[in-house]
């Protein structure tokens, strides 16, 4: 697979939409296999970071991971402006349909830009990884008061080869009804794009909000890394 492009078809935000309504959360191939090995090997280089997290030491779950410091790696940095304008059109989408009336700007600059001014200077971007036995609580990537309501994660290991078990799942907390389980398998190199915190549903009084979750389950054997692509930055 070679590195796929945002501006292609399936990233268009009519087929994002689409995907997102009917089943909470979309997946696109997007990042080829020397791309992610490339990726997860600057785990290692504490130069490009400007923090690390140990789960276990604040009970999110078992593993670590590292958020990017600006400058962003240039692959980093591409995907996160590429795939900012078509995710924008259908979180105005959403807001339309909650019957908010702020809209996104257009580009990543300018809602940087926003985030700035309100206090939200540290950059999201992050890697993962999760060892034998790791795994990563059901949570929502809420970091100050602006937030872009959609997200993306890249599997960057190989399922089968470099780790078993480690499934991305979600959860869907619908108004007066038990919650949804979701579990999304992913190939290598391959995003998932899903809710931060809710999306809209639609029911027979109008729209709704159904509050979203995600995780990671158990890690069986092997490493797993991942890329996390959150549009705003935090407090």
């Amino acid at each position: 697979m070679q590195d796929f492009d945002p501006r292609s078809a399936t990233f268009e935000a009519g087929s994002l939409a689409g995907d997102l309504a009917a089943q909470g959360y979309a997946t696109r191939p997007l990042l080829a296999a020397d791309t992610c090995r490339a990726l997860a090997a600057l785990y290692d280089d504490d130069a490009r970071f400007r923090k690390r997290v140990v789960m276990e030491q604040h009970a999110y779950g078992a593993g670590e991971y590292k958020y990017f410091g600006y400058a962003l790696p240039d692959t980093v940095a591409a995907l996160r402006a590429a795939l900012y304008p078509p995710l924008a059109a259908v979180a105005n989408e959403w807001r339309g349909l909650l019957g908010q009336a702020e809209r996104f700007p257009d580009s990543l600059d300018e809602f940087l830009a926003v985030c700035h001014a309100a206090g939200q200077t540290r950059p999201t971007p992050l890697l993962l990884r999760y060892g034998v036995g790791g795994f990563n609580c059901l949570h929502q990537d809420i970091y100050g008061e602006r937030v872009f309501p959609l997200q993306v994660t890249v599997l960057l290991s190989e399922p089968g080869a470099d780790f078993s078990g480690g499934e991305f799942i979600m959860v869907e907390q619908r108004p007066r009804a038990q919650s949804r389980p979701m579990v999304v398998p992913l190939r290598q190199g391959e995003a998932v794009i899903f809710p931060v915190h809710h999306r809209p549903g639609v029911g027979v009084r109008g729209p709704y909000r159904l509050t979203m979750r995600h995780g990671v389950s158990r890690v069986h054997s092997g490493r797993r890394h991942t890329l996390g692509l959150i549009f705003h930055d935090a407090a």
